[in-house]
């Protein structure tokens, strides 16, 4: 099943569907409502065919009482029934010509039961036969701002080029609702489950491929098809960034995910020459996913490592030096030219006009210090990219802190990353995010992302030069 031009076009009948129909749709307000909230709250354009053969009517949508009773094309099936049910639904879907449906239900090879592996292989070789395509089961399904699909409510509707694998459903929910935080936007999302037809490695290879698509990221328990998923990692990685979190490489890790979604771990040993021979960019632990996901979206192509630093605590300003050196970065040789300038506006006691620029906390009362300074250093020819930990001293300096730290990152032209300083107004983070200026919560995590993110690009340079 790994014919690319096949698969290709099957995903993208599924991600472009025009037509959701929800099998077992609750009444109440129970789990499976979120999948109708969800598509509804993304202005879904197609038609949504709720089936329950229990009711006539759920929210004001005529309910059908079986698939087969739906009168028009179905393109995607959501099946919120038991397992014990699936089979029939899944026989009824493949018959009606359904192109792909999504197993929400548990139960199946994750048990660790014979009959979970037997009935999920059995709803397999239906699917197959007629050309239908399972996610799942034990999953959300797909999430598609440009078209629609949702598997949660609330995630935003504003399309932007990232996408995501994942197996786990909640984790894809959770990265969905807090992407506008770190201004990240999403072309297409997948939660896979246990993978029992599609997997991973289908849909690198469809997303390696995808105009739409400019990041990959992806938080994986197993690998089902060593071999594909190795090609297919590879292609991929070789078009775009792609951002591995691969879980189940300790043993407590792998006997977690194997109750989670049936998975097979791999030794650690393995996946680190995985990653190595493929290019591919590997994290750990969720911050360091969403910090990566950002950080590959918000950061342009040529990245220089020449870094000039300002901060207003001192303690800061020593840290991020220590940070720049520890992920390979340089500090900027500031030119004397430069250094005088910033004399006439920072105060002369208790800061530091060298790299790391010390502003000292008044700059805090007198936030034109911190712009001053931060005009200056962009302008140095010898800077690449300007690193501000800052913060005014209320909501009111505070909007004017960020306003104006953005256009004059705008009218340099160079990298800013910002950073917060703890404890002080988190919510200063989506407002430069959204602007397109990567937030960071310390020195350490803003150094290390823009260092991951420049040696990707410089080996991508080499490997096109060498074509």
């Amino acid at each position: 099943m790994h014919q690319t031009q096949d698969l290709t076009a099957q995903l993208d009948a599924l991600f472009h569907a025009r037509s959701v129909a929800i099998v077992g749709l609750p009444r109440g307000m129970k789990t499976g409502k979120l999948f109708l909230l969800a598509l509804l709250d993304q202005g879904f354009p197609g038609r949504i065919y709720p089936v329950n053969p229990e009711a006539e009517e759920i929210d004001g949508l005529k309910v059908y009482p079986s698939v087969s009773a739906v009168p028009d094309q179905v393109d995607l099936a959501i099946l919120l029934v038991s397992n014990e049910q699936a089979r029939p639904v899944v026989e009824e879907c493949a018959a009606k010509g359904v192109k792909g449906v999504v197993l929400f239900t548990a139960g199946y090879k994750e048990t660790g039961t014979a009959e979970g592996r037997i009935l999920e292989e059995e709803l397999v070789r239906i699917a197959r036969a007629k050309g239908m395509r399972l996610l799942g089961p034990n999953c959300m399904g797909l999430y598609c701002p440009e078209t629609g699909l949702s598997f949660f409510p609330e995630l935003s509707r504003d399309p932007g080029p990232v996408s995501l694998i994942s197996h786990s459903g909640s984790l894809a929910n959770i990265l969905g609702r807090m992407a506008d935080q770190k201004g990240i936007r999403f072309s297409k999302a997948v939660s896979l489950g246990n993978e029992a037809d599609l997997c991973s490695a289908d849909f690198l290879t469809y997303l390696g491929q995808d105009p739409k698509t400019g990041v990959i990221a992806a938080y994986l328990e197993n690998i089902k098809d060593g071999p594909y998923f190795l090609e297919a990692l590879k292609k991929a990685s070789r078009e775009k960034p792609v951002i591995l979190w691969k879980v189940g490489l300790t043993p407590e890790g792998g006997r977690a995910a194997s109750s989670h979604t049936g998975a097979l771990s791999g030794a650690r040993e393995i996946w680190e020459a995985v990653v190595k021979q493929t290019g591919a960019v590997p994290v750990t632990g969720f911050e360091a996913l969403v910090d990566a996901m950002m950080s590959f979206a918000l950061l342009p192509g040529d990245l220089g490592d020449r870094m000039a630093v300002i901060s207003g605590p001192g303690g800061l300003a020593v840290s991020a030096a220590e940070a720049c050196g520890h992920a390979g970065l340089k500090l900027a040789e500031l030119s004397p030219e430069t250094q005088a300038k910033l004399a006439e506006f920072v105060p002369p006691t208790g800061t530091s006009l060298r790299n790391p620029i010390d502003v000292g906390l008044s700059a805090s009362l007198d936030l034109d210090i911190y712009f001053e300074s931060a005009r200056t250093a962009a302008a140095d020819p010898g800077v690449d990219a300007v690193v501000v930990i800052g913060i005014g001293l209320n909501q009111e300096t505070n909007q004017r802190y960020t306003e104006t730290m953005i256009q004059i990152r705008r009218d340099s032209g160079k990298n800013f990353l910002m950073i917060g300083i703890p404890g002080f107004a988190p919510e200063l983070g989506q407002t430069f995010c959204l602007a397109g200026l990567p937030f960071y919560e310390s020195a350490e995590r803003a150094m290390h992302n823009y260092a991951l993110v420049r040696r990707y690009r410089l080996r991508q340079k080499q490997l096109w030069n060498r074509v």
